[in-house]
Formats: structure tokens, sequence, C-alpha cells
């Protein structure tokens, strides 16, 4: 039954209870990531009812355009996002990398859920199963849609080439298996470990080879921000260590103005209480770059959980449940590391990669 914005059902007793449509992506990995996160809540709140919505998006259907010449910031949530505002869903799951870093109104991350491994995976071409990127033949094609993966690479390995390749997982795996115009697509593992492909993984790249993006590997929930009793329920998934580097990445990538469409790279880690940021932006070939690491304490603070403003939104996450200091600081280490690459040049780096990438 439907009343007002929300719906519910009436059980065999007669009691009335209120149903928690989660959406999400029709993809595989999609339904795969949300359903974990639907099993979560259903442990933690076993009387909830739970159903899931799904739905294609933007960048589920244009699969013959690089994603970063389609000029859509919202590739695969804007769909899910005008649902959420019509109240069609509760909650949105998402791959939080591909979440802009500022929301649109009347929105927010309820939740951010243990990083799964960030990195890029190479997966190799069955014949060169036994090979690495620095050992694959000269002039060999390696698949990727990513602006940031090809930029690192190609300066790291100039012996290669790279060419666009899209479509889900599934899709692309099987380009590279049934044809031979692929010797390696490159992919994030958390994605592969997710639909259990682990054997596929040929190398994982390191930030020697490849820094990540801005929240990969980390799932999302997204939820109107008025909805206080949906906002609550989800704040238990939140994963603090995963919240504060996060936090610290998209502020980071906030404040340089970057996108998918210009090639910007981070890794962070928590060490004895210490956030380490380490950001980068590259030219389009890989030539040009600029690279920093910054570091801040994220210990413990005297100020009691309970005292922080459970409404206070740092670049989109609501965490009312981990330290607003600690949160603050991973904010304004992302400002400050993003500050410190605009001194030395990387505005320029930038606009140029955009302006290249939009002419080809």
């Amino acid at each position: 039954m439907e009343q007002g914005p929300y719906k519910y059902i009436r059980d065999g007793n007669g009691k009335v209870s209120r149903v928690i449509r989660i959406g999400t992506r029709k993809s595989q990995l999609a339904r795969i990531q949300t359903d974990s996160v639907a099993d979560k809540l259903k442990e933690l709140y076993p009387d909830v009812h739970l159903e899931i919505v799904a739905m294609s998006t933007i960048g589920d259907k244009i699969l013959d355009t690089a994603l970063s010449k389609i000029g859509e910031k919202s590739l695969f949530t804007k769909e899910l996002e005008s649902a959420l505002e019509r109240n069609e869903v509760d909650l949105v799951v998402h791959s939080l990398k591909d979440l802009p870093t500022t929301l649109p109104a009347g929105f927010t991350i309820g939740a951010v859920l243990k990083r799964e491994n960030p990195h890029d995976a190479a997966v190799l071409h069955p014949k060169h199963s036994r090979k690495t990127l620095e050992t694959l033949p000269k002039n060999s094609v390696i698949g990727t849609s990513s602006l940031r993966r090809a930029a690192q690479l190609k300066k790291r390995f100039p012996h290669l080439e790279f060419k666009d390749i899209r479509g889900n997982l599934n899709t692309r795996l099987k380009k590279l298996d049934e044809k031979e115009d692929f010797a390696a697509i490159i992919l994030a593992a958390a994605g592969l470990k997710r639909m259990g492909w682990d054997n596929r993984i040929s190398q994982i790249l390191g930030p020697e080879d490849c820094m990540y993006a801005v929240g990969q590997g980390a799932l999302a929930v997204e939820v109107r921000a008025r909805d206080t009793d949906i906002l609550e329920m989800v704040s238990v998934l939140h994963d603090p260590d995963t919240v504060l580097r996060c936090i610290t990445e998209r502020a980071f990538l906030r404040h340089l103005e970057g996108g998918c469409s210009v090639p910007v790279a981070v890794h962070t880690e928590i060490k004895d209480s210490q956030l380490y940021l380490t950001g980068a932006v590259f030219s389009l070939d890989g030539s040009d770059s600029l690279k920093e690491t910054m570091q801040t304490s994220i210990a413990a603070d005297d100020k009691s959980i309970d005292e922080v403003d459970e409404r206070v939104q740092r670049v989109g996450v609501t965490a009312s449940k981990i330290s607003g200091e600690a949160q603050d600081r991973a904010e304004r280490l992302g400002v400050d590391l993003a500050n410190l690459l605009l001194i030395k040049g990387a505005k320029e780096i930038l606009t140029v990669a955009r302006q290249l990438n939009d002419a080809r």
C-alpha cells in the first residue's frame, strides 16, 4: 500500500511496516554490490522489509563513446537520484567513485562502507597469461576508458599503446578474451573481487604504477538528507577509516575542480593515527605531472561523538558517529594538498588536458 511518499505492507497479523526501497543500476556488479548492502541491513534490522529497484543510467546506455567525452558529470547516478527525489526509492547504492564531489541539493551520502582493494588491476589476454605490462611485446594495445589510468600507464610503460574500451565488466572481459584487439585491459580490482573473479587478476598496479581514482573500491549509500530515520538506519554501515580517507580524497578532487574528463589520481592510507594523502594531476600523455604527499593527525579528540552535529556534510558525506574534528582535518588535508598543487601549476596541466580531450 502507498501512503504519502512511502510504501507500506501489511503482514498476516495485520501489522503494517514500511518498505525500504533500494535503488541500483542493473549491471551484475551493481546488483552484487547492492545485495551486499541489503544483506548487512537485513542482518542489523531483521524486521525491516527491503525491496530492490533496478534501473539503467546514461552511462549504461551510451556504450560507443568514451566516458570522458560524454560531458555528463552524473553518468551513473542521475536516474537513480531522480528516483530518490521522486520518492520512488528510499536509498541508493553507488560505487563511490561514480558520485560527483558536489551532490544535488537535498541529498547526502549516509554511509560509506569498508573499502575493498582500491587499486587498479591488469587483466591480460589468455595468450599473455604469464606476462606483466612490463614484459608485453612493444606496441601491445591496452584497453581502458579512463584518462587517469592511460596517462599514468603511458608514462610508466612507454612501449604500450592505449585504446578506449567501454561496457560492463562482463562485456569488457568478453572483448578481451574472444578477440585479438587487446593484449590486456585495466579494471578496478574491487569490481573483479566482488564478482568473484580474483583469478582473472594478472597484476595489481601499486601506486608506483598507477594511483587510483577518488573513492575507488568504496560503496556509498545515498539518501534524502531530510529522511532522518533512513539516515540513522544506514549510518551504522560507515567504516571510520574509509570515511576519513574518502573525505580527504573528495575534498582534494573538488578543490581541483576535477572529474572524469581530466587525469587526477590519489593514494591514501592511515598509520598510527596519521592520515596520509598523495595526490597527482597528469597531462593526457603522462609527460607532464605534479605529485605531492601531505599528512594530518586524526587522533580521537576529547569531544564526545554524541556532541558532533549530525547534519554537517563534508563533501557530501554525513557521518555523525565519527569524530567531527577528525573529519574536518581530513577535509582540510584534501584542500591543502589541492592548493599546493594549484600553486605549482596544476590548473594549467588540467586545463590543457581538458582542452585536448575535448578536441579528440
